[in-house]
């Protein structure tokens, strides 16, 4: 059976400041979507990240579905409605456009789609980052598709021995996308060039060499694109399908215990740890230290069984508390260097502002 998963995730109002969406907010837009399951949809499940609110949808209609994005924008829309009755902070903060165009891309949530042929088992992985950059999953795929000292199916499996296929976007390019697909091994060197710079570039999708079948999709959109200002972080999500042919769950989560420094937190501009943690966690009051969290689901026919929290078993927290450590130690540094992002990153424009007036009293 053909299936498509669409992950569809906006951040449209949240308690108190960027923290989480109260729950009448969250218990409408659950509402709107459940409401076209058995008929536009298969299945649907509903989850937050920190302030942003996660759509997982399954149907048959293929990606970039005007209705099926449209009913997503309808519940961000209803969503957004209950969040300026409460007087909630950033009502509607990721929908940059008043009026739907067919499908979300382009409006200001964050988009990942597949479609595949559903094997008789289908284990898949939803990933949400919030207060953070697209590029952020660039090195957690990276390790876990391409680098056998974290993969060790790479060594041990004959369906994956064979390597995966990168396609990475150039998010630098504002006036139309720009990929560059690229394979791993014969290619690594060039794909680690690329990634080591999560600003410019990030991963699009990921495919199995051997099979041709999509492995991974990671939303690659940029706001300030959109809006041509800060209007918030970007806030990946992405889907990755495990197991078999692809790289084990248990493949997957390790690399996200580096915690790699990202781009985000506190007004979008500076450098702190990805900590993994539990779905449905509100945002950090430590600077909005940028967090993801992570969900494994099996799918049948289309429709989900319960998840599993992948960062909630007691490994995570021991992960968590040296990430802790990691991100007190960098703010310790304030504004200096590397702990706030370099000049052409900014996403608050005083600063740049200010160094066009200093430059005035250089002599």
């Amino acid at each position: 059976m053909e299936i498509t998963l669409s992950v569809l995730k906006a951040d449209i109002g949240s308690v108190g400041g960027h923290t989480l969406p109260s729950q009448r907010v969250l218990s409408r837009v659950q509402e709107v979507v459940r409401e076209a399951v058995g008929k536009l949809l298969l299945d649907a499940y509903v989850f937050h990240i920190g302030d942003d609110i996660v759509l997982l949808l399954s149907h048959t209609h293929g990606p970039r579905h005007p209705e099926v994005h449209g009913l997503a924008w309808k519940a961000f829309q209803e969503g957004t409605r209950v969040a300026k009755e409460e007087g909630l902070y950033g009502a509607g903060q990721d929908l940059l456009k008043d009026a739907f165009t067919g499908n979300l891309h382009g409006l200001g949530p964050q988009v990942a789609e597949m479609r595949f042929t559903e094997r008789p088992s289908e284990p898949f992985v939803v990933l949400a980052a919030d207060k953070t950059e697209p590029g952020a999953f660039n090195l957690p795929l990276y390790l876990a598709f391409a680098d056998p000292m974290y993969s060790s199916g790479l060594l041990l499996s004959p369906d994956l021995r064979p390597g995966f296929r990168f396609r990475i976007m150039d998010l630098a390019q504002t006036e139309r996308d720009s990929y560059i697909t690229l394979d791993a091994p014969e290619r690594l060197y060039d794909i680690a060039t690329l990634l080591r710079d999560p600003h410019r570039f990030a991963v699009e999708s990921i495919w199995s060499r051997r099979y041709g079948e999509i492995a991974a999709v990671v939303s690659t959109t940029r706001l300030r694109n959109i809006a041509g200002r800060y209007v918030g972080k970007d806030d990946p999500v992405a889907l990755i399908r495990t197991q078999k042919i692809f790289p084990a769950t248990e493949e997957l989560g390790p690399p996200f215990a580096l915690a790699p420094f990202v781009a985000g937190d506190t007004r979008g501009s500076h450098h702190l740890p990805l900590m993994p943690v539990k779905a449905n966690t509100p945002a950090s009051t430590f600077f909005c230290v940028p967090m993801v969290s992570g969900l494994a689901f099996s799918l049948k026919e289309g429709r989900f069984s319960e998840p599993v929290d992948l960062f909630a078993d007691p490994v995570w927290d021991a992960v968590r508390a040296k990430v802790v450590e990691k991100a007190q130690e960098m703010r310790r540094q304030g504004f200096y260097g590397p702990a706030m992002l370099p000049m052409e990153e900014l996403e608050y424009t005083g600063i740049a502002e200010r160094l066009k007036e200093l430059a005035r009293e250089f002599t």
